[in-house]
């Protein structure tokens, strides 16, 4: 009836409001580091630096998925797809990262590994 297509509605809306947070919060945690790497290398105090913004995007990362939790529906499996949109943020950034370094020619790019 008409109540069970409003709950599903709202477990849908919950559904995705998860994902998507997932994703923003991934976003600001892979965009805080690329900032960090970018920014904090010029710094002169570069390990507080860069312990202070991990511990800030840690911080806003684990209240977002802290918030997640208290969604209406089963805390578990909302905190999963919170994850999923994480991971997806994170595959993204790693694509990102990639195809800057695929611009770079050859030398910069066997420069920028690590032994």
């Amino acid at each position: 009836g008409l109540m069970s297509e409003t709950l599903n509605q709202v477990f849908a809306w919950v559904w995705l409001s998860s994902l998507a947070a997932g994703v923003l919060l991934g976003a600001i945690f892979f965009g805080g580091l690329w900032w960090t790497v970018r920014n904090g290398a010029s710094s002169h105090r570069l390990g507080l630096w860069f312990i202070g913004s991990m511990l800030l995007r840690v911080g806003i990362v684990m209240t977002g998925f802290y918030l997640l939790l208290g969604l209406p529906g089963e805390g578990w499996k909302i905190l999963l797809t919170g994850l999923l949109g994480f991971f997806i943020a994170r595959l993204a950034a790693m694509r990102l990262v990639a195809a800057k370094k695929s611009d770079l020619n050859p030398l910069e790019r066997k420069a920028g590994h690590a032994p």
